[in-house]
């Protein structure tokens, strides 16, 4: 299965390293982008059928991940992941990130490895839906 990712990365240079590499490693095609939380809550909410995973940024251009996090909640289907990929993934970040509903973050410095084993792992419909086990990484 082919894992459908839609990324809300305000930084140009990262999104497009970060499409590439889920094209080549991790079994995923990105069906669009947002730079801002406004885009990124209104696509993913109004084409809930239209993605398998959201991988988001919590310091965007306009507004905070965190919010387009909370506004999935509950707002996507059984199967569907939110990952946070961020500079800023301290413990306290990663607690908050789980309690708004993210099955996992990564940080973007150091993690990238980890979060392509988990987009192949989600595509291959192996990884529980468990944010703690994630999260708490």
């Amino acid at each position: 299965m082919t894992l459908r990712a839609y990324l809300v990365e305000d930084s140009p240079t990262i999104r497009d390293n970060l499409i590439e590499a889920l094209r080549e490693m991790a079994e995923a095609q990105p069906v669009g982008t947002a730079e801002t939380e406004h885009e990124g809550r209104r696509w993913l909410t109004q084409n809930a059928d239209g993605w398998d995973i959201a991988i988001v940024d919590l310091f965007l251009r306009e507004g905070s991940g965190l919010n387009v996090i909370e506004a999935l909640q509950n707002a996507r289907r059984p199967g569907q992941r939110v990952v946070v990929l961020s500079n800023h993934s301290s413990r306290d970040v990663k607690w908050r990130c789980e309690q708004l509903g993210a099955d996992a973050v990564f940080d973007k410095s150091t993690e990238i490895e980890a979060l392509v084993a988990f987009c192949t792992a989600t595509a291959r419909s192996t990884l529980p839906r468990t944010a703690s086990a994630a999260v708490a990484a």
